[in-house]
């Protein structure tokens, strides 16, 4: 059964000697998710969140990070991985259509947290959560996506398999039951993309909740369905009726999806970015003022239209949505960063009237490659007349042009230097980058609290 595939490779994974290689794409996720976390620590849902189980806090050893306070790890996992999916800077694994840093860092920070572990066991528990869901997300897509919301979903086994390698290190048979119960949790349906609500982020914090709580339960013997997966009424034949299991544990344990990762690096919904990328690679390769664009249009696949084709945004999350947006506000301001979705943003007349000039199109190639593709067409019509076009086939930030470790540590900078300081932000930068030397309560995480 495939569970029990992955449970093995769950279980050698607490003893596996890993290459510098995959450990340094494991520190580079982790810094990633902090600085998404940081950036959505201020924002709903997390601060809601925190308020509704202030009765919980102050016990346990698991940080809720941000709030200078802990909890036991069940509760510090639904927080902090709804918290870290709230700003919409974390990471995607493409085939999968899935975040995986948020239901599965989160998870493993707080098991890894209760358990005193070290940094180099913390970093083996995100890798194999890592290298389980996006296998098992891949297998499902694009079917799965149409209703469901893979980070909900295919992140609670992620989760459990982190939270294996932490709470029964090298016992296969524990991995496999906590993936077959989390499994069964697996939940997290579109329609919460649709409308200005905090579902969505939520979603992610469930995933890393069920995570943790299946793997605690399994270390103690709760036993789960190992053919949860491909069984007759099980996840794949409920959730994607055509599942592509064939070849779904090939390479597991030797070639790591973890290495590639897209970084985001704009703020918004990923389905956006290579429109984005285009818009504003056309204004600045020809010098274009915004003023002389008579029309923008935009040629990209189905899912991006569906998810994104908003018009008339109102709110931040709903401007995170919208593709005429956010591609506005790319060519007018260069980029699309948290300022992007303040209310002077949202107010600005500016934006409002270019996006009045977009013409969004569903391409039948690129809608064909989706999802291992993420790819746009733009072009620009100028007043005199002229037309400037280009073709972006990734997204700045997917593993075709990746964030660079520099620029990566810059967005942490960027997003976390507001929240922490710049002081502290820095510090914890350097120590995510050396986190395998050193013991993950040196983190002091506990400590932070954001201003």
């Amino acid at each position: 059964m495939l569970i029990d595939d992955f449970a093995e490779y769950v279980g050698d994974q607490a003893r596996a000697t890993l290459a510098d290689d995959v450990m340094h794409h494991a520190r580079r996720a982790v810094i990633d998710w902090f600085a998404a976390l940081m950036a959505g620590v201020p924002m709903a849902p997390g601060r809601q969140l925190v308020a509704a189980h202030q009765t919980e806090t102050g016990v346990g050893r698991s940080t809720l990070v941000g709030h200078a306070t802990t909890a036991f790890p069940g509760l510090a996992a639904w927080i902090n991985g709804s918290a870290s999916h709230a700003a919409e800077f974390d990471d995607i694994f493409r085939d999968a259509i899935y975040h995986p840093g948020c239901p599965t860092i989160a998870a493993a920070l707080a098991l890894a947290e209760h358990r005193d572990a070290s940094g180099t066991d913390f970093l083996r528990a995100v890798i194999a959560g890592y290298e389980v869901s996006t296998r098992i997300g891949a297998a499902i897509q694009p079917a799965h996506y149409r209703y469901f919301h893979t980070t909900g979903t295919v992140g609670c086994i992620g989760a459990a398999a982190a939270g294996s390698v932490l709470t029964a290190p090298g016992n296969a048979r524990a991995a496999a039951d906590a993936m077959a119960t989390a499994t069964t949790f697996a939940s997290g349906l579109q329609q919460a993309f649709r409308s200005d609500a905090m579902t969505k982020a939520l979603h992610a914090g469930h995933a890393a909740q069920v995570g943790v709580q299946a793997a605690q339960g399994a270390a103690h013997g709760v036993t789960g369905v190992h053919d949860i997966l491909e069984g007759d009424a099980g996840f794949g034949a409920a959730m994607c009726g055509s599942p592509d299991w064939h070849g779904v544990t090939n390479g597991l344990g030797t070639d790591f999806n973890i290495t590639r990762i897209t970084q985001k690096n704009h703020g918004c919904c990923g389905h956006t970015f290579a429109s984005i990328d285009a818009a504003m690679r056309i204004m600045r390769d020809n010098a274009l003022a915004p003023a002389r664009i008579a029309a923008v249009n935009v040629r990209t696949y189905q899912v991006a239209l569906d998810v994104t084709g908003n018009f008339d945004p109102k709110t931040p999350f709903e401007a995170r949505f919208s593709l005429p947006y956010v591609v506005a506000h790319g060519i007018l301001h260069g980029a699309v960063r948290l300022d992007a979705f303040e209310p002077a943003r949202l107010a600005d007349a500016s934006i409002r009237t270019l996006m009045s000039k977009i013409r969004l199109t569903a391409d039948p190639e690129l809608t064909a490659a989706f999802p291992k593709q993420r790819a746009a067409r733009v072009e620009i019509e100028v007043t005199d007349g002229s037309r400037h076009a280009h073709f972006a086939p990734y997204r700045l930030g997917d593993p075709e042009a990746p964030l660079d470790d520099a620029t990566l540590g810059d967005k942490f900078m960027e997003l976390s230097a507001p929240a922490l300081g710049s002081v502290h932000a820095a510090r914890l930068l350097d120590a995510l980058w050396r986190l395998d030397d050193r013991p993950l309560r040196s983190l002091a995480l506990d400590k932070l609290q954001v201003g």
